[in-house]
Protein backbone atom coordinates (compact mmCIF):
# COMPACT_ATOMS: atom_id res chain seq x y z
CA UNK A 1 0.00 0.00 0.00
CA UNK A 2 1.29 3.41 -1.17
CA UNK A 3 1.78 5.64 1.76
CA UNK A 4 0.21 9.56 1.34
CA UNK A 5 2.63 12.25 0.20
CA UNK A 6 3.51 14.58 2.45
CA UNK A 7 4.41 18.42 1.12
CA UNK A 8 7.06 19.40 3.31
CA UNK A 9 8.65 22.82 2.98
CA UNK A 10 12.27 23.05 3.46
CA UNK A 11 13.45 25.27 6.64
CA UNK A 12 14.34 28.67 4.75
CA UNK A 13 11.85 28.91 2.48
CA UNK A 14 9.39 28.45 5.84
CA UNK A 15 10.85 31.14 7.43
CA UNK A 16 10.44 33.64 4.48
CA UNK A 17 6.57 32.54 3.47
CA UNK A 18 6.22 33.49 7.52
CA UNK A 19 7.73 36.75 7.26
CA UNK A 20 5.90 37.71 4.03
CA UNK A 21 2.89 36.33 5.55
CA UNK A 22 3.34 37.76 9.03
CA UNK A 23 3.93 41.12 7.00
CA UNK A 24 1.03 40.83 4.78
CA UNK A 25 -1.35 40.07 7.91
CA UNK A 26 -0.49 43.47 9.02
CA UNK A 27 -0.90 45.67 6.30
CA UNK A 28 -4.54 43.97 5.73
CA UNK A 29 -5.21 44.72 9.05
CA UNK A 30 -3.82 48.26 8.55
CA UNK A 31 -6.00 48.35 5.56
CA UNK A 32 -8.95 48.01 8.49
CA UNK A 33 -7.79 51.01 10.91
CA UNK A 34 -10.08 53.82 8.94
CA UNK A 35 -13.17 51.64 10.12
CA UNK A 36 -12.50 50.22 13.20
CA UNK A 37 -9.60 52.09 14.44
CA UNK A 38 -6.30 50.32 15.81
CA UNK A 39 -7.66 49.31 18.96
CA UNK A 40 -11.15 47.83 17.18
CA UNK A 41 -8.61 45.95 14.67
CA UNK A 42 -6.08 44.29 17.28
CA UNK A 43 -8.86 43.08 19.34
CA UNK A 44 -10.41 41.55 16.37
CA UNK A 45 -7.09 40.28 15.05
CA UNK A 46 -5.92 38.89 18.71
CA UNK A 47 -9.51 37.85 19.28
CA UNK A 48 -9.60 35.32 16.13
CA UNK A 49 -6.34 34.09 16.78
CA UNK A 50 -7.21 32.86 20.49
CA UNK A 51 -10.39 31.24 18.84
CA UNK A 52 -8.25 29.33 16.21
CA UNK A 53 -5.63 28.75 18.34
CA UNK A 54 -7.58 26.97 21.10
CA UNK A 55 -10.20 24.96 18.51
CA UNK A 56 -7.04 23.64 16.87
CA UNK A 57 -4.49 23.20 20.28
CA UNK A 58 -6.89 22.58 22.67
CA UNK A 59 -4.63 22.87 25.86
CA UNK A 60 -6.30 21.63 28.93
CA UNK A 61 -6.94 25.01 30.91
CA UNK A 62 -8.63 22.87 33.76
CA UNK A 63 -5.55 20.47 34.36
CA UNK A 64 -3.04 23.56 34.40
CA UNK A 65 -1.32 24.03 37.27
CA UNK A 66 0.12 26.94 39.59
CA UNK A 67 3.11 27.21 38.17
CA UNK A 68 1.79 26.83 34.41
CA UNK A 69 -0.38 29.58 35.18
CA UNK A 70 2.15 31.81 36.82
CA UNK A 71 4.31 31.24 33.39
CA UNK A 72 1.98 31.78 31.00
CA UNK A 73 -0.14 34.73 32.57
CA UNK A 74 2.89 37.39 32.35
CA UNK A 75 3.55 35.73 29.02
CA UNK A 76 0.08 36.44 27.37
CA UNK A 77 0.13 40.09 28.95
CA UNK A 78 3.53 40.54 27.10
CA UNK A 79 2.02 39.58 23.84
CA UNK A 80 -0.78 41.17 24.16
CA UNK A 81 0.74 44.54 24.94
CA UNK A 82 2.99 44.00 22.18
CA UNK A 83 0.32 43.98 20.00
CA UNK A 84 -1.59 46.71 20.77
CA UNK A 85 1.78 49.41 20.96
CA UNK A 86 2.81 48.11 17.51
CA UNK A 87 -0.95 48.86 15.89
CA UNK A 88 -1.09 51.61 17.69
CA UNK A 89 2.55 52.69 16.11
CA UNK A 90 1.28 51.45 12.87
CA UNK A 91 -1.71 53.68 12.88
CA UNK A 92 0.99 56.67 13.22
CA UNK A 93 4.14 55.11 11.43
CA UNK A 94 4.59 53.53 8.09
CA UNK A 95 4.65 49.86 7.89
CA UNK A 96 8.17 49.65 7.80
CA UNK A 97 9.74 52.31 10.17
CA UNK A 98 7.16 50.81 13.05
CA UNK A 99 8.48 47.16 12.68
CA UNK A 100 12.14 48.44 12.33
CA UNK A 101 12.28 50.36 15.26
CA UNK A 102 10.47 47.88 17.21
CA UNK A 103 13.26 45.72 16.28
CA UNK A 104 15.43 47.66 18.98
CA UNK A 105 13.31 45.29 21.69
CA UNK A 106 14.69 41.86 20.28
CA UNK A 107 18.49 43.47 19.48
CA UNK A 108 18.77 44.54 23.33
CA UNK A 109 18.20 41.07 24.06
CA UNK A 110 20.61 39.84 22.35
CA UNK A 111 22.81 42.15 22.68
CA UNK A 112 21.99 42.31 26.87
CA UNK A 113 25.44 40.98 28.88
CA UNK A 114 27.75 41.03 26.13
CA UNK A 115 30.95 42.29 26.52
CA UNK A 116 32.37 41.70 22.65
CA UNK A 117 33.71 44.61 21.22
CA UNK A 118 31.35 44.13 18.15
CA UNK A 119 28.55 44.91 20.16
CA UNK A 120 29.72 48.53 20.19
CA UNK A 121 29.33 48.76 16.60
CA UNK A 122 25.98 47.07 16.46
CA UNK A 123 24.67 49.33 19.18
CA UNK A 124 26.18 52.08 17.41
CA UNK A 125 24.76 51.01 13.60
CA UNK A 126 20.99 50.84 15.66
CA UNK A 127 21.53 54.19 17.17
CA UNK A 128 22.19 55.77 13.59
CA UNK A 129 19.13 53.96 12.16
CA UNK A 130 16.83 55.61 14.74
CA UNK A 131 18.36 58.68 14.57
CA UNK A 132 18.07 58.99 10.70
CA UNK A 133 13.69 58.35 11.96
CA UNK A 134 13.51 60.71 14.69
CA UNK A 135 11.70 64.17 13.10
CA UNK A 136 14.70 66.04 14.73
CA UNK A 137 13.41 69.34 12.28
CA UNK A 138 9.72 68.67 13.57
CA UNK A 139 8.97 67.22 10.26
CA UNK A 140 8.74 63.18 9.62
CA UNK A 141 7.29 60.48 11.53
CA UNK A 142 5.42 60.82 14.47
CA UNK A 143 6.48 61.07 17.44
CA UNK A 144 4.03 59.63 19.80
CA UNK A 145 3.86 56.81 16.96
CA UNK A 146 8.11 56.00 17.35
CA UNK A 147 6.81 56.02 21.44
CA UNK A 148 4.59 53.25 20.82
CA UNK A 149 6.98 50.98 18.39
CA UNK A 150 9.62 51.63 20.81
CA UNK A 151 7.19 50.36 23.60
CA UNK A 152 5.99 47.45 21.33
CA UNK A 153 10.17 46.76 20.69
CA UNK A 154 10.08 46.59 24.45
CA UNK A 155 7.47 44.08 24.83
CA UNK A 156 8.43 42.27 22.28
CA UNK A 157 11.55 41.70 23.96
CA UNK A 158 9.50 40.67 27.32
CA UNK A 159 7.45 38.40 25.56
CA UNK A 160 10.71 36.55 24.24
CA UNK A 161 12.00 35.53 27.60
CA UNK A 162 8.66 35.09 28.98
CA UNK A 163 8.00 32.65 26.11
CA UNK A 164 11.12 30.76 26.83
CA UNK A 165 9.81 30.67 30.25
CA UNK A 166 5.97 29.27 29.66
CA UNK A 167 8.29 26.24 26.84
CA UNK A 168 10.09 24.60 30.38
CA UNK A 169 6.04 24.19 31.77
CA UNK A 170 3.69 23.72 28.60
CA UNK A 171 4.43 22.58 25.40
CA UNK A 172 4.64 25.56 23.05
CA UNK A 173 2.17 25.42 21.13
CA UNK A 174 -0.10 24.84 24.20
CA UNK A 175 1.51 27.89 25.86
CA UNK A 176 0.89 30.11 22.56
CA UNK A 177 -2.66 29.02 22.60
CA UNK A 178 -3.32 30.00 25.86
CA UNK A 179 -1.24 32.90 26.19
CA UNK A 180 -3.46 34.49 23.25
CA UNK A 181 -6.31 33.53 25.08
CA UNK A 182 -5.24 35.84 27.87
CA UNK A 183 -3.95 38.55 25.30
CA UNK A 184 -7.44 38.46 23.94
CA UNK A 185 -9.00 39.16 27.60
CA UNK A 186 -6.32 41.92 27.81
CA UNK A 187 -7.17 43.51 24.75
CA UNK A 188 -11.10 43.12 24.27
CA UNK A 189 -12.04 45.60 26.25
CA UNK A 190 -9.90 48.15 24.29
CA UNK A 191 -11.78 47.63 21.70
CA UNK A 192 -14.86 47.72 23.40
CA UNK A 193 -14.34 51.15 24.44
CA UNK A 194 -13.56 52.06 20.80
CA UNK A 195 -16.96 51.78 19.75
CA UNK A 196 -15.93 50.45 16.76
CA UNK A 197 -17.44 47.24 16.59
CA UNK A 198 -20.88 48.97 15.52
CA UNK A 199 -19.64 49.07 12.20
CA UNK A 200 -18.65 45.46 11.71
CA UNK A 201 -19.49 44.01 8.73
CA UNK A 202 -19.64 40.23 7.25
CA UNK A 203 -16.84 41.51 5.12
CA UNK A 204 -14.99 43.19 8.13
CA UNK A 205 -15.46 39.91 10.13
CA UNK A 206 -13.89 37.99 7.26
CA UNK A 207 -10.92 40.40 7.10
CA UNK A 208 -10.40 39.87 10.34
CA UNK A 209 -9.97 36.12 10.31
CA UNK A 210 -7.92 36.33 7.48
CA UNK A 211 -5.52 38.83 9.42
CA UNK A 212 -5.90 36.31 12.05
CA UNK A 213 -4.56 33.48 9.75
CA UNK A 214 -1.83 35.54 7.66
CA UNK A 215 -0.70 37.34 11.22
CA UNK A 216 -0.69 34.46 13.65
CA UNK A 217 -1.62 30.64 12.46
CA UNK A 218 0.11 30.59 9.25
CA UNK A 219 3.95 32.29 10.59
CA UNK A 220 4.02 30.45 13.81
CA UNK A 221 3.19 26.54 12.24
CA UNK A 222 5.88 27.96 9.60
CA UNK A 223 8.54 29.39 12.01
CA UNK A 224 7.66 26.21 14.79
CA UNK A 225 9.17 24.20 11.18
CA UNK A 226 11.76 25.80 10.04
CA UNK A 227 12.91 25.91 14.01
CA UNK A 228 13.07 21.33 13.93
CA UNK A 229 16.10 21.98 11.29
CA UNK A 230 17.38 25.31 11.83
CA UNK A 231 20.14 26.52 14.22
CA UNK A 232 18.74 29.59 15.98
CA UNK A 233 21.49 31.87 14.43
CA UNK A 234 20.38 31.18 11.13
CA UNK A 235 16.60 31.82 12.24
CA UNK A 236 17.19 34.97 13.74
CA UNK A 237 19.14 36.37 11.18
CA UNK A 238 16.62 35.30 8.42
CA UNK A 239 14.11 37.11 10.39
CA UNK A 240 16.55 40.46 10.34
CA UNK A 241 14.77 40.79 6.86
CA UNK A 242 11.12 41.50 8.38
CA UNK A 243 11.89 45.25 8.05
CA UNK A 244 12.54 45.27 4.65
CA UNK A 245 9.77 43.09 3.91
CA UNK A 246 7.32 45.25 5.92
CA UNK A 247 8.68 48.24 4.02
CA UNK A 248 8.31 46.95 0.53
CA UNK A 249 4.67 45.48 1.29
CA UNK A 250 3.96 48.80 2.67
CA UNK A 251 4.71 50.29 -0.28
CA UNK A 252 3.40 47.71 -2.46
CA UNK A 253 -0.22 47.64 -0.20
CA UNK A 254 -0.42 50.76 1.68
CA UNK A 255 1.58 52.97 -0.85
CA UNK A 256 3.32 53.89 2.21
CA UNK A 257 6.47 55.92 0.79
CA UNK A 258 9.68 55.89 3.04
CA UNK A 259 12.29 58.89 2.48
CA UNK A 260 16.11 57.58 1.42
CA UNK A 261 16.98 58.23 4.50
CA UNK A 262 14.04 56.32 6.28
CA UNK A 263 15.38 53.76 4.02
CA UNK A 264 18.94 54.32 4.79
CA UNK A 265 17.24 53.71 8.85
CA UNK A 266 15.83 50.53 7.94
CA UNK A 267 19.03 48.78 6.70
CA UNK A 268 20.68 50.08 9.67
CA UNK A 269 18.82 48.42 12.13
CA UNK A 270 18.41 44.80 10.12
CA UNK A 271 22.04 45.02 9.64
CA UNK A 272 22.69 45.83 13.22
CA UNK A 273 20.18 42.96 14.60
CA UNK A 274 21.67 40.73 12.26
CA UNK A 275 25.17 41.36 13.04
CA UNK A 276 24.21 41.12 16.60
CA UNK A 277 23.11 37.62 16.24
CA UNK A 278 25.51 36.60 13.81
CA UNK A 279 28.68 37.53 16.37
CA UNK A 280 26.43 36.83 19.87
CA UNK A 281 27.65 33.65 21.79
CA UNK A 282 24.16 31.97 22.39
CA UNK A 283 21.89 33.74 19.70
CA UNK A 284 18.76 34.74 20.91
CA UNK A 285 15.24 33.45 18.50
CA UNK A 286 13.78 36.58 17.32
CA UNK A 287 10.24 35.03 16.67
CA UNK A 288 7.52 37.21 15.37
CA UNK A 289 4.88 38.88 17.41
CA UNK A 290 2.63 35.58 17.97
Amino acid sequence: MKKPLRFSLPAMPAVLLAIVSMEGGAAVAKGLFPVLGPAGTVSLRIGFSALLMLALIRPPLRQLQGAQWRAVIPFGLALGMMNFMFYSAMARLPLGLAVAVGFVGPLGLALAGSRQWLDVVWVALAGVGIALIVPWSGQGPDVLGLVFALAGGACWALYIVLGQRSATVLPGHQAVAVGLLIAALLILPFGLASGRFQALTPHLLSLGVLTALFSSMLPFSLEMRALRSMPTRTFSILMSLEPVVAALLGWLVLHEHLSLGQWVAVACIVVASAGATLTARRPVPIVSGD
